[in-house]
């Protein structure tokens, strides 16, 4: 069923605050910011993934991240048409993500984007709700039912 689509997590990782951690992607010339996320190892878990890639992307160590909820089911994203073909070579039509809700218990100073491979090159806490404005066009449904899913988080 899932052929087509890339499996991934994504994590959304709030602060004391209730604001959600966002970079701005490096790859990006439009002023795109969107939540951590990446693909699944083959035989890795997706907890495990989302913490891998909180770190890769954010500097963030696991000890510094806890679970809330997981979105009870996988959440799907197509990508528009003139990228399928320039993104992992052509193989997927989008991804299937397994989405967590954190919580970050970490300082401003533990947040570090300049990772070995960076995809970030800035970042920030917003509210919930202005996600679907910072994230390209294609992902915006994808984070409005993120906000819905996790309302009583927010």
């Amino acid at each position: 069923m899932t052929g087509a689509y890339r499996r991934g997590v994504g994590v959304m990782l709030l602060n004391a605050d209730k604001q959600v951690w966002v970079g701005k992607r490096i790859d990006n010339t439009d002023e795109a910011w969107q939540m951590p996320q990446g693909g699944i190892d083959e035989g890795e878990q997706p907890w495990a993934t989302a913490l891998r890639e909180l770190e890769e992307e954010t500097g963030i160590p696991p000890h510094l991240v806890e679970k809330i909820a997981e979105c009870p089911e996988r959440l799907r994203y197509d990508l528009p048409d003139e990228l399928q073909p320039k993104l992992w070579g052509g193989k997927w039509r989008g991804q299937e993500q397994d989405w967590f809700l954190c919580r970050f218990l970490g300082r401003t100073s533990d947040v570090n984007i300049a990772t070995a491979e960076p995809e970030f090159c800035d970042w920030k806490w917003v509210p919930a709700q202005q996600l679907p404005d910072l994230i390209v066009p294609f992902k915006r449904d994808l984070y409005r039912c993120l906000i819905e899913q996790w309302a009583e988080y927010l």
